[in-house]
C-alpha cells in the first residue's frame, strides 16, 4: 500500500515536533499515535475498496455479506444484529442493505415469531460474491500487511486495550460468530 505520492518526510512525525515546541509534549506521543492510525484506517479501507471495486462492493458492504455468510443460522441475521456486529447505526446497515438487495446479494424476510423484526438473508449470488471477494481480499489486503505476524499479534493485543476501554466490548467477551 502506497500514497498516491510519497512525502520526504514524515507529517505525523512533523506535527508531533509541532506539539513539543507548542507545549502540547504531555499530548504529542498520543496526537501521533491517533493520526498514525487513523492514516493507516484511510490507506487500509482504501486499498480494501480497490480490491473489491470490481465485484460492485464496498467494505462496508462486503462486511455485511460476509457476517450473513459465515452465520451458523442458514445465512440469515437481522438488521439491528447486523449494526451491532459492525458497530454502526441502524441507518448504516439500512443503507448497505437497500444497496445490497438492489444487486440481488441480499434478501429482507419478515422474523418468523417477531413482527418488529426484519431479517437478512444472503441469496446464492451473494455467497458466490463474498466468496470471490474474500480470496482477492486475503491475497491483495489481509495477507499483505508489512509487518510480521508478531507485530500484527502485539498490535491486535494493543488495540484491543484501546477499545476495551472504550466500551467497545468487555474484557469478558467471548468471539462470537451469530
Amino acid at each position: 500500500m502506497t500514497a498516491s505520492r510519497s512525502l520526504s518526510f514524515d507529517p505525523v512525525l512533523a506535527a508531533r515536533d509541532v506539539w513539543r515546541a507548542r507545549g502540547w509534549g504531555e499530548a504529542s506521543t498520543g496526537m501521533a499515535a491517533v493520526t498514525s492510525i487513523m492514516r493507516a484506517h484511510q490507506l487500509f479501507l482504501a486499498k480494501a475498496n480497490e480490491v473489491l471495486r470490481p465485484f460492485d462492493l464496498t467494505f462496508a458492504r462486503y462486511e455485511v455479506l460476509a457476517w450473513l455468510a459465515w452465520n451458523a443460522e442458514c445465512g440469515q441475521l437481522s438488521l439491528s444484529q447486523i449494526a451491532e456486529r459492525l458497530q454502526v447505526t441502524p441507518a448504516t446497515v439500512t443503507n448497505a442493505i437497500d444497496r445490497l438487495e438492489a444487486d440481488d446479494l441480499v434478501r429482507r424476510l419478515p422474523h418468523p415469531s417477531d413482527a418488529r423484526t426484519t431479517l437478512a438473508e444472503i441469496t446464492a449470488r451473494g455467497r458466490r460474491a463474498v466468496a470471490a471477494a474474500t480470496g482477492e481480499l486475503n491475497s491483495s489486503v489481509f495477507e499483505a500487511v508489512q509487518l510480521s505476524q508478531t507485530e500484527m499479534e502485539s498490535l491486535i493485543r494493543l488495540l484491543v486495550k484501546v477499545r476495551i476501554e472504550a466500551g467497545d466490548f468487555t474484557t469478558g467477551a467471548t468471539r462470537k460468530s451469530s
